[in-house]
């Protein structure tokens, strides 16, 4: 796909359901989810932690948990995913998305799922959000850093066109090209509600 695509960014939230029809709900990220953030960083297991993080630690440093939740939706973007069939409304996953610089086109992508979640397709329908959301941005690349040992995030992002171009220690860093991903998700057979996220920012 080219640069003549056309999606609207005035996209708040998605209502989607998983697989497994878990109601779920797709939205932007606001400063007063700083405490949820906070929660669902203690909520990873110590694995998931290290491979989003880069440590074991329980909790974030103050200054972390605030850059997180700080998002101006032009060079900080950010989208959640929350269980709406749980009664407190859980937290379950979140994507961000830095500008390298106020005038680029690239940024640094990370996403972090809570471990019961995983395998359900929730990274693949928020990835699917933010980088349609990314495109209407402006940005035009992702960086992402991944541990090497952590095996399903880098086949998934090799899946959806992720290319290496740096080694350093044991973190793999790769060039996404957002057209790229955002076509490979829209070739993909499940989950089922990424046709749902993506009529969501077609143009009225």
């Amino acid at each position: 796909m080219a640069d003549s695509w056309s999606f609207q960014n005035q996209v708040q939230s998605v209502d989607a359901r998983l697989d497994n029809d878990t109601h779920v709900c797709l939205r932007r990220v606001r400063y007063s989810d700083l405490g949820r953030i906070e929660k669902g960083i203690s909520q990873m297991s110590d694995q998931s932690r290290y491979l989003r993080f880069f440590s074991g630690s329980k909790t974030m440093p103050a200054s972390v948990v605030e850059r997180l939740a700080s998002v101006d939706g032009t060079n900080h973007l950010a989208w959640g995913v929350v269980n709406m069939d749980e009664n407190d409304l859980p937290a379950i996953a979140v994507a961000h998305v830095f500008r390298e610089a106020k005038t680029s086109d690239t940024g640094e992508f990370a996403i972090a799922v809570l471990d019961q979640y995983h395998g359900q397709g929730v990274a693949r329908l928020l990835m699917t959000a933010i980088f349609l959301d990314c495109y209407c941005e402006g940005f035009r690349h992702l960086r992402i850093e991944i541990l090497r040992t952590n095996k399903k995030a880098n086949g998934l992002i090799r899946a959806i066109g992720a290319q290496p171009c740096a080694l350093e220690g044991p973190v793999t860093q790769y060039d996404l090209v957002i057209t790229d991903a955002i076509s490979a998700l829209q070739k993909m057979d499940s989950p089922n509600a990424i046709p749902d996220i993506m009529a969501a920012f077609a143009p009225g």
